[in-house]
């Protein structure tokens, strides 16, 4: 299958109906396949390793080893993971974020929307809701955080700090090219940089450092 331009997809959770619906929702899709399945953290891990697939949909809350201790594990493979959360009662999605989750999914997304976040990961970008992203920033205390973020953000230029304010606003790269007037070649350049700049490892991260960067 590698080579073929089909999407390769592991699904991590513990309950296995969830597994199975999402199975059913990405292998509607011809141009994604589920090549394994785990029901814990550590199965996940030896899966991802052996099958080496495309995006990860990983539940947090698993026995054993949860998500994110799984996702830590996996950080030097340099894995694109899409966190499974109900959100609501989920505190550690922003851990998540910051241990290189490329995104986080509701469990009650609608099909075609787990599709496009999937290809969406698959193609190197992030899967994020704006408004989620705010509702989570909420919940950690501010302490020195917004301090510490906009001293981190001073190292940007203005125009990068433009791309970095719509990567944090969930804007895909077509969606910043048009909204400050540059080709999409020259966007992904930008945001290369700023990731280097900012010493983060994806555009997740980068989103949150803006967020916290508005704290009081």
């Amino acid at each position: 299958m590698p080579g073929t331009g089909v999407i390769r997809v592991v699904v991590a959770d513990d309950d296995a109906l969830v597994r199975a619906g999402l199975g059913m929702v990405l292998g509607g899709d011809t141009g994604v396949a589920v090549v394994g399945e785990a029901g814990d953290g550590a199965q996940a891990v030896r899966v991802v390793r052996s099958v080496r697939p495309d995006v990860v949909l990983m539940d947090i809350r698993m026995p054993r080893m949860d998500g994110l201790a799984a996702l830590e594990a996996l950080a030097p493979d340099d894995v694109r993971v899409i966190v499974l959360t109900t959100f609501d009662t989920d505190e550690h999605v922003l851990k998540a974020l910051r241990l290189g989750a490329h995104g986080f999914l509701l469990k009650d997304t609608p099909p075609l929307a787990i599709l496009d976040a999937v290809r969406k990961v698959a193609a190197g970008e992030q899967t994020l809701s704006p408004s989620v992203v705010r509702q989570l920033i909420a919940h950690v205390a501010a302490d020195d955080r917004g301090e510490a973020a906009r001293r981190t953000l001073a190292a940007l230029t203005p125009r990068e700090r433009d791309v970095a304010d719509a990567v944090a606003e969930g804007r895909s790269n077509a969606e910043i090219s048009s909204a400050v007037h540059m080709s999409v070649a020259t966007v992904k350049t930008y945001v290369s940089r700023i990731l280097a700049k900012l010493g983060c490892s994806n555009r997740v991260q980068v989103a949150i450092l803006v967020h916290e960067s508005r704290l009081d």
